[in-house]
């Protein structure tokens, strides 16, 4: 018979990483429009360490309520194990990647686990030139850099993008997609990144740590911000007017004095897309867009992966190995 049961990392109470709990849970079953996933990795991003600390971070009159248990994870790759009613575009043993149900956060992916199930609109074949690991780490992050880049900022081709966070998780997919639209593209990082970002092709590299960025550049079409924070305004005089600025994690940007400037924003929330999945798959196969992985842990250690992810300066993604290669 069948297993009814599996591994999966939940949480119980909020906390630090030590909230994380690797248990036995009932395995799910797809329902109407959906398959049943057998995790190989699993990625984390940061709504995962969020939730884990029931959102602690955000103001309490606006932040999301968790009913715990709690299973974290959106991002996951592996192999149809099993197909709900009403499926036809994909069968059993099928490699597939997705960005699964975000931004529910109640119902999210559930992918730090052994199966979880899936709508068949939020996934993607797997691209065939990486393993389970790198296609775990693409979905959030590379889908957040694809929808900011073509849903919301409309790049056209040859402009002139900044990206600061250039090495992280979405950094390192803006630059890379900007690069497949011929734009000049400048990243902003520590030092310790400048050969990996010289390595996806980056036109200009600044290291923060030693040039005042603000100073430095001038008359940018596009600024994407991976790091946001209260001094994300400091970047006002590097865009010139007519150009925007993409927050991706909240900041403080001085919107009054940026209409001054003739800046606009442009931004939205991420949100599963089964079809840009598919194409960020095959600009992967065609060599154009690379995954960084920063590190990897087996889904038993979910507690130190989000300690690693507590440290900040991350390269690329951090993954959970569900199963080994």
């Amino acid at each position: 018979m069948p297993r009814t049961t599996m591994k999966a990392v939940r949480v119980h109470a909020f906390g630090g990483p030590e909230a994380l709990v690797y248990e036995e849970v009932p395995r799910p079953e797809p329902g109407p429009g959906e398959v049943l996933v057998r995790v190989h990795a699993a990625c984390l991003n940061p709504p995962d360490w969020y939730g884990r600390t029931g959102f602690a971070n955000i103001p309490e009159e606006i932040r999301p309520r968790l009913s715990l248990p709690w299973t974290p994870g959106s991002d996951i790759s592996g192999v149809v194990a099993a197909v709900g009613p009403e499926v036809t575009d994909l069968t059993e043993g099928d490699a597939v990647f997705g960005l699964v149900r975000f931004p529910d956060i109640h119902n999210g992916g559930k992918g730090y686990a052994e199966y979880t199930t899936s709508p068949v609109s939020h996934l993607a074949r797997k691209p065939e030139s990486i393993d389970h690991v790198r296609a775990a780490g693409v979905p959030m992050a590379g889908l957040t850099a694809y929808q900011f880049l073509f849903d919301h900022v409309r790049l056209e081709p040859g402009k002139t993008v900044l990206v600061n966070g250039a090495a992280g998780g979405v950094g390192h997919f803006l630059v890379q997609l900007a690069k497949t639209r011929d734009a000049h593209v400048i990243a902003v990082a520590s030092g310790r990144h400048k050969e990996f970002l010289r390595g996806l092709g980056v036109d200009e590299f600044i290291d923060y740590t030693i040039t005042d960025v603000a100073k430095a550049v001038r008359g940018v079409d596009h600024l994407l911000d991976t790091v946001g924070g209260l001094q994300g305004h400091r970047f006002l005089p590097v865009v010139k007017a007519g150009g925007t600025i993409s927050p991706v994690f909240f900041g403080e940007y001085h919107h009054d004095r940026a209409a001054e400037l003739g800046i606009t924003f442009a931004s939205g929330q991420v949100h599963s897309d089964g079809a840009q999945m598919a194409e960020l798959a095959r600009l992967i196969d065609t060599g154009a867009v690379r995954v960084g992985i920063d590190s990897v842990f087996p889904l038993a250690d979910a507690a130190r992966a989000h300690d690693r992810a507590e440290q900040g300066h991350i390269q690329g993604k951090i993954v959970l190995q569900v199963v080994e290669e």
